[in-house]
C-alpha cells in the first residue's frame, strides 16, 4: 500500500544503470524538452537569417550555433539525470560558488555588448552569462540551507539563504538586470513558503519588492524607460513591442505561412527575447499553444512527482527548479504580448542563446534527478528518523 501511495519503487539487484534510470526517470518531462528544443530549431530556422544576413554571417550561423548548445544542453541534461541526489547537491554547491564569483568579477571583467547591462564574459568564439549558471546553483545552495534549518539543531539556514539572496539581488541590480533579480527572488520566496515560512513574512517581503521597485524607477532611466514604454497607453509601431504586438495580430489562428513573416526583419531579438512572436506570427495560435501545453506539462508532471517525495532537501530543490523554469517562460511571454514589462528574458529550450540553453539544461537535468521513482522505505521509518 505505501508503494501505491508514495510511487516507490522495489530495487533490483544488479540491474544495469541505464535501465534503471529510464525506469525512474519522467519520460514525460525528457520529451516535453526535445519537443521544446526541436520547435526552437525551427523557429531558429525562420528567425535568424536576416540577424546573421546583417552581421555577415551564413544565413543559418545562429541556427547551427543553436543546435550545437542545444545538443550539449540536452547531453548536460541527461547525465545531470542519472546522478543521485547527494552528487547533485555537491555538485550544485560547486557550482553555485563558482558563478558567485563570475558574477561578482562582472564589473571589472565583463561586457554589455552594447546593450547597456554588463551581464556577459566574452571569450571570442562566444559568450557566458554567469546569472544563467547561477540559478539552478543558487536553488540547490538555499535548498540545502533550508533543509538543513528543519533539522534538530539544525543552523538558522532561512535567514542564511535570505542574506544570500541579498546578495545575488544586489549583483543582479549593479548589471542591471532587474528581470533575473526578480526570478531569483520569487524562486526563494516559494521554496521559502513551502519550507513554512509565515504568510506575514512573505506578505513584508513582498511590500519591500515593491518599495525596491519603487527606487530603482526613481533612480534607473534604463528601469523607468521599461516600465514607461510597459504603462503607456498607446505602443509606438517603430518599437519592439510594437513589433511583436502587430506580429501576434497578424499570426491569427494559423499564421500567415512558414517564411512569410515580416517581424523576423525588424526585431534584432527575433530569435531570442521575442522568438514566441515570430511563433504566433508564421504559425499562429496553434504553435503558441502546443508550447505552452508544453511547459504545463513539464510542470504539472515536476510538482506532482515532488508531492510524494519525503526528502525535505530533494522537495525544496526541486520546487525551486520547476518554480524558476516556468517563471522565466512565463515572463518570456507575457512580454511579448505586453502583459509584462520588457525584461530581456530567453524562453527556455526554444530561444537561441549558448548560456541559457546550457544552464537549463543543468537544471532540468537536476529536477530529473530529483523527481526519480527510489525506495523511500515505509512512512513510519521516515517519522522515527525525524525522532531520533
Amino acid at each position: 500500500m505505501t508503494e501505491m501511495v508514495y510511487g516507490t519503487v522495489r530495487v533490483r539487484e544488479n540491474e544495469p544503470v541505464l535501465p534503471r534510470w529510464w525506469r525512474t526517470v519522467d519520460g514525460w518531462t525528457i520529451t516535453c524538452v526535445f519537443l521544446l528544443f526541436g520547435i526552437g530549431i525551427l523557429l531558429g530556422l525562420a528567425a535568424s537569417p536576416p540577424l546573421a544576413a546583417r552581421n555577415g554571417f551564413a544565413p543559418f550561423h545562429y541556427v547551427e550555433r543553436q543546435a550545437i548548445f542545444g545538443g550539449l544542453a540536452l547531453v548536460a541534461m541527461l547525465l545531470t539525470s542519472m546522478m543521485p541526489p547527494n552528487l547533485v547537491r555537491r555538485l550544485g554547491v560547486l557550482g553555485f560558488a563558482a558563478a558567485l564569483v563570475a558574477l561578482a568579477l562582472l564589473p571589472f571583467l565583463g561586457t554589455d555588448f552594447g546593450k547597456g547591462a554588463v551581464r556577459w564574459y566574452s571569450l571570442g568564439f562566444a559568450a557566458v552569462q554567469p546569472s544563467e549558471f547561477l540559478k539552478p546553483g543558487f536553488v540547490i545552495m538555499a535548498a540545502w540551507l533550508m533543509a538543513a534549518s528543519q533539522e534538530i539543531n539544525g543552523p538558522p539556514g532561512k535567514l542564511y539563504s535570505f542574506v544570500l539572496t541579498l546578495i545575488i539581488v544586489g549583483f543582479l541590480a549593479m548589471q542591471p538586470d532587474f528581470g533575473q533579480a526578480s526570478l531569483i527572488l520569487f524562486g526563494w520566496g516559494v521554496m521559502y513558503f513551502v519550507a513554512g515560512a509565515p504568510f506575514t513574512l512573505l506578505a513584508g517581503m513582498a511590500g519591500a519588492a515593491v518599495f525596491a521597485g519603487t527606487m530603482a524607477y526613481e533612480n534607473s532611466e534604463h528601469f523607468a524607460r521599461r516600465i514607461d514604454g510597459f504603462l503607456s497607453a498607446e505602443v509606438s509601431p517603430n518599437t519592439q513591442m510594437g513589433y511583436a504586438t502587430n506580429a501576434i495580430q497578424e499570426g491569427g489562428l494559423f499564421g500567415v505561412g512558414v517564411g512569410e513573416g515580416q517581424v523576423k526583419w525588424s526585431l534584432p531579438d527575433a530569435h531570442t527575447d521575442f522568438i514566441i512572436a515570430v511563433a504566433a506570427e508564421e504559425y499562429g495560435v496553434i504553435l503558441v499553444a502546443v508550447i505552452i501545453a508544453l511547459y504545463t506539462v513539464i510542470a504539472v508532471r515536476s510538482l506532482w512527482r515532488l508531492m510524494r517525495e519525503r526528502d525535505p532537501f530533494i522537495r525544496l530543490a526541486g520546487t525551486g527548479l520547476i518554480t524558476m523554469f516556468s517563471i522565466q517562460a512565463i515572463i518570456n511571454m507575457g512580454v511579448a504580448v505586453r502583459l509584462l514589462p520588457s525584461k530581456g528574458m530567453t524562453l527556455p529550450f526554444v530561444s537561441y542563446g549558448g548560456s541559457s540553453l546550457i544552464a537549463g539544461g543543468i537544471a532540468i537535468g537536476m529536477l530529473l534527478a530529483f523527481t526519480r521513482t527510489r525506495p523511500q522505505g515505509e512512512l513510519r521509518d521516515h517519522f522515527m528518523q525525524r525522532r531520533q
